[in-house]
């Protein structure tokens, strides 16, 4: 059986730490600052541990061989 690819896009949005869990970048960052809350913009800037219940789906069908 080949072996299976990783999404490439996930490979773009998505890392993993060395303890398995996964790293992503916090949304509503791109356009539209002004009328966001300087708290808000705050908050989002840098990565973030994603939620363990979602990491699972990232790892099991998107991420299927992590670096």
């Amino acid at each position: 059986m080949p072996k299976l690819k990783n999404k490439s896009g996930a490979k773009k949005r998505f890392r993993l730490t060395g303890t398995g869990k996964v790293l992503m970048n916090h949304s509503g960052k791109r356009h539209g600052m002004r009328k966001r809350s300087q708290k808000m913009i705050r908050n989002t800037r840098g990565p973030a541990v994603m939620a363990e219940v979602d990491a699972r789906i990232v790892r099991r069908n998107f991420l299927r061989y992590p670096k």
